[in-house]
Order: structure tokens, then C-alpha cells, then sequence
């Protein structure tokens, strides 16, 4: 988790990133080992994966959506597949948005399940069987890149342009899952998003390698609409900072901010802390779709605070509206003939 990492991940390398390369090194060995070598299972549908090069956010989760609305718009009946992270169930489960809450199924499933069929499953084979058995057509896994797990049709690794890969260096040294180059070869296509230069090495690296580079960016709903708002913004996701910068493209004037770790699910004390300082400085609450659903349902005075927060829903736009479509048709096509190459 980003907003629990050490700083140092995200700065140019250090004496911490060095002293921690022993370790580093041993993790990048044993993850780039998976991915070369586990043995995948493959499934009867066409498999989607939504993944990023780092430990933390970078866009998966509105990139996943996206993919979906363009997968009902071709007929298709897609399923995402999530690890469930931050909530409680470790069994394989069928999200149900009325029924379950975030500390149950976590906050991003929740989301997902807004959009379609989603299911929950620490076991990644287990949770993508439940969906074809659903009758989901089409898997999109948000997130398990690196876990080599599922055999994966079309592999799209979002990349947030501002922040890069951070140092650049494994976990524990730095935020990266595997060695890069491992990973290149692993994926179909990146996902560059916004307009910032940190990820253009990758692009380039990608480029050579003849890999396709998609650019998109994170849009605010226009129903969103906060220009000239007076906010007390707070946020519970990886990357705090994207959120504040939307608000700000919006025009509110953030009057005072809260960071919380990713997924964090809210203390009493911390709900108060929020409405006091709101009604202390007259100040409108603001803060993210995530953070949103994980105190619906809550504790204590969770309900209030969500009623009196403003939420902000972004979409993931494509430069190119046509690319989450082609994304399919190529996943599509690469698992007719993975199914062909098995009969063969």
C-alpha cells in the first residue's frame, strides 16, 4: 500500500534503498521466477488483466470499469475477478452491493460490483471458475499481474504518468513488484495516464520492445462540480495527491486535508476529528468514491459523514475511445487460439 509505504520509495534512491538491495535482490529473484515459470491455468473464457509494475494505485480500478462498459456494449457479460483486499472473507464470494460492506468484500469490489458481476477470492483460480460458472464471458481481473496465477489473454499495465515506478528498485528497496524487465515481457500493453513524463522510460522501453502504448486520463463526472467551494478533503487511497490535483481542476479551494492510509476504514475518533473541523471552519467535506463506500453501512457516526461528504466519481478516458474495444477483441483472439493450441 502506497500511503503505507516508506517515502523513501517514491524519492530518488538512497542509503535505504541500499542497505535494503540484499533483500531486494532475493525478492526479485523468487518474483521473477513466478513469473516466468508457474504454471497457469487456463480458463474456457478470455482473460483481461489490469495490473501495474508497483506495490500501490495507479488507475486500475477505473481502468477495469471502462473495459467493462465497452464489453457490454459488444454484448459480452464481463466478470472481475478481485483479491477482496482490506476485507475480511476469505472465502470465494459473489459481491452483492446492498447486501455486503467494504470491511466484508473491501472497497474497490465494491466499486466494481456498481459495474457487474464481481467476484471476491483469495485463491485467483477458485475466483475466476465462480465467474464462468455466474456466466461471466469475459474476466477482468483487477490486479494479479505478478501472481501468474490465471493464464491471461491481454495484459495492460496502467502506469500513472506523474509518479512513474518511484526509485525504480524491488520491494523492499522500492515500490516495484518484479524486475522490470520480466515484466515487459509479460505484458501486452501499457497504459500511460496523465499527462506527466515520469513513465516516458517505460513508454520508450515498451516501444522498443513493440509493445503498444495506450495514453488516457483520470476525468472527474461532470456532476462533480465543485468550482469555488470552500473543502475539507480527505482521502484514503494511494495516491492522496491525484485527488487533491483533481479537486483543484475543479476549481474547489482546498481550505484543509486529511490524509489516511489506503483501504483504511475510518475510527471513531477520526469521523469526529473530520465533522468538527468541517463545522468548526465552514468548510464542505469532500472526498473519494472509495472512501465513500467504506463508510457506508459503518460505525458509529460513519453514515453522517458519507451523507455529508460530497463524492467525487472519476472515469478513465481513453485518448483513443476505441482502444478499450480493441483491448477485447485481441483478448478474444488470443484465447480462441490458446483453446485451438490446446486441441491441437
Amino acid at each position: 500500500m502506497v500511503s503505507e509505504a516508506p517515502p523513501f520509495w517514491w524519492t530518488k534512491t538512497g542509503w535505504q534503498a541500499i542497505c535494503l538491495y540484499p533483500l531486494s535482490f532475493v525478492y526479485g529473484r523468487i518474483s521473477g521466477a513466478i513469473m516466468r515459470h508457474r504454471r497457469r491455468h487456463a480458463l474456457p473464457v478470455p482473460v483481461i488483466c489490469v495490473g501495474n509494475f508497483t506495490v500501490g494505485g495507479a488507475g486500475k480500478t477505473p481502468t477495469a470499469i471502462a473495459i467493462a462498459r465497452a464489453a457490454k456494449a459488444k454484448g459480452l457479460k464481463p466478470g472481475f475477478l478481485s483479491r477482496g483486499y482490506g476485507g475480511s472473507l476469505d472465502v470465494t464470494t459473489v459481491v452483492d452491493g446492498h447486501h455486503h460492506r467494504s470491511t466484508a468484500v473491501g472497497d474497490e469490489p465494491l466499486l466494481l460490483a456498481r459495474e457487474g458481476l464481481t467476484v471476491i477470492s483469495r485463491r485467483r483460480i477458485a475466483g475466476a471458475e465462480k465467474l464462468v460458472a455466474e456466466g461471466a464471458d469475459l474476466i477482468i481481473m483487477d490486479d494479479g499481474f505478478q501472481s501468474a496465477r490465471l493464464a491471461v489473454d491481454y495484459a495492460l499495465i496502467v502506469v500513472d504518468s506523474l509518479r512513474g515506478i518511484g526509485n525504480g528498485w524491488v520491494v523492499p528497496s522500492g515500490p516495484v513488484r518484479a524486475p522490470i524487465g520480466i515484466q515487459m515481457r509479460h505484458l501486452d500493453a501499457i497504459l500511460k495516464v496523465g499527462r506527466g513524463d515520469a513513465a516516458d522510460q517505460f513508454v520508450r522501453q515498451a516501444s522498443r520492445s513493440g509493445k503498444p502504448v495506450l495514453v488516457a486520463n483520470v476525468v472527474p463526472r461532470a456532476a462533480d462540480d465543485l468550482a469555488g467551494y470552500q473543502v475539507l478533503a480527505y482521502a484514503g487511497i494511494a495516491d492522496p495527491n491525484k485527488f487533491y490535483r483533481t479537486l483543484e481542476e475543479l476549481g474547489a479551494v482546498i481550505a484543509d486535508r486529511q490524509d489516511f492510509p489506503d483501504h483504511h476504514h475510518l475510527a471513531d475518533d477520526e469521523i469526529a476529528d473530520l465533522l468538527a473541523r468541517a463545522e468548526r471552519q465552514g468548510l464542505q467535506l469532500v472526498t473519494t468514491a472509495k472512501d465513500s463506500v467504506r463508510l457506508t453501512g459503518g460505525h458509529g457516526r460513519s453514515e453522517e459523514l458519507r451523507e455529508k461528504s460530497r463524492v467525487v466519481d472519476v472515469d478513465m478516458l481513453f485518448d483513443d475511445p476505441k482502444a478499450p474495444g480493441l483491448i477485447i477483441d485481441r483478448a478474444i483472439e488470443a484465447c480462441r487460439r490458446r483453446r485451438l493450441a490446446k486441441k491441437a
